[in-house]
């Protein structure tokens, strides 16, 4: 016999009422492994629910409501109800309210180019050119998607940057070249470059890491850029998208064409920065 209030075996249907969910959902809970019943039947299948569980089919059901994915929710009801769960919960919104945030500004950023404001935002960006001398260049190629490429820039140059004291040092701007579009659903690839001093060094550190992360040494030939200078805020998305474009345009105007990939040039100690410090040169070579 069961003891307790809590302990006592209900139906799917009086669970189903007392939890204030119809059957079909719980039965779609059991599927995704978020709620199992207390006892199935052998002989009839029938489902019965503990009366304690209605607090946890009742959890899920809310966090079902905010989007989750079924694998946080897992966690969610597996921490129960301590700050543990409270926590993990706040960890997932605060991942929604960035995401937010990141497409309401898409939107503006949208909404701007779709109304014919294009010109206007362009106009923010002062565009010049420089000739850049020839270099060496040790890199790092990876195929990324757009909500990666942040976290991999800064690794990739670290470690570049690292390997730069056994190439003579870093003798030049570091950046980040884009052979094709990083995006949500286009994967590039990026290449993460360092100009490095020693050419002999840089192809002898080559040679050892061999294809390790697609590492490479070349040099870089003279060319001519046209770039706009850009915040640390601006380098976000999408806000560094009006940056490129009103480059292109630049070009466009004055019959120039690009003669290899765009790029972001990163002058500035990133950390140390705040977000209306310049820190990065948006750019394509020119001719």
């Amino acid at each position: 016999m069961v003891d307790g209030p809590d302990q006592e075996l209900l139906t799917i249907g009086a669970f189903a009422a007392r939890a204030r969910l119809s059957p079909k959902a719980l039965r779609l809970y059991d599927r995704l492994g978020l709620l199992a019943p207390a006892h199935v039947d052998g002989a009839t299948g029938y489902r019965y629910y503990r009366a304690g569980q209605v607090e946890r089919a009742r959890l899920v059901a809310m966090l079902r409501q905010l989007d989750m994915p079924l694998a946080r929710i897992a966690e969610v009801v597996a921490a129960s109800d301590g700050p543990a769960a409270a926590g993990l919960l706040g960890a997932y919104w605060a991942d929604v309210e960035a995401r937010v945030a990141g497409q309401r500004t898409l939107a503006e950023y949208l909404r701007g180019r779709l109304s014919g404001r294009s010109s206007e935002m362009y106009g923010k960006f002062r565009v010049e050119t420089v000739e850049m001398p020839a270099e060496v260049v040790i890199s790092e190629k990876r195929h990324t998607l757009a909500d990666e490429l942040p976290a991999w820039i800064g690794a990739a140059l670290g470690r570049l940057e690292e390997a730069a004291r056994e190439c003579g040092g870093v003798a030049g701007v570091p950046y980040v070249a884009y052979h094709a579009e990083v995006s949500m659903e286009s994967d590039g690839p990026a290449e993460a470059c360092v100009p490095v001093a020693d050419e002999a060094a840089a192809r002898a550190w080559a040679e050892r890491r061999g294809r390790a992360r697609e590492t490479a040494v070349r040099v870089e030939p003279a060319r001519r850029l046209a770039y706009t200078r850009i915040t640390k805020a601006q380098v976000a998305h999408p806000q560094i998208l009006a940056a490129f474009e009103a480059v292109e345009e630049w070009m466009a105007a004055r019959g120039l064409t690009a003669t290899g990939p765009c790029r972001e040039l990163y002058f500035a100690d990133w950390a140390a920065a705040g977000p209306g410090d310049p820190v990065c040169d948006v750019a394509f070579p020119v001719s």
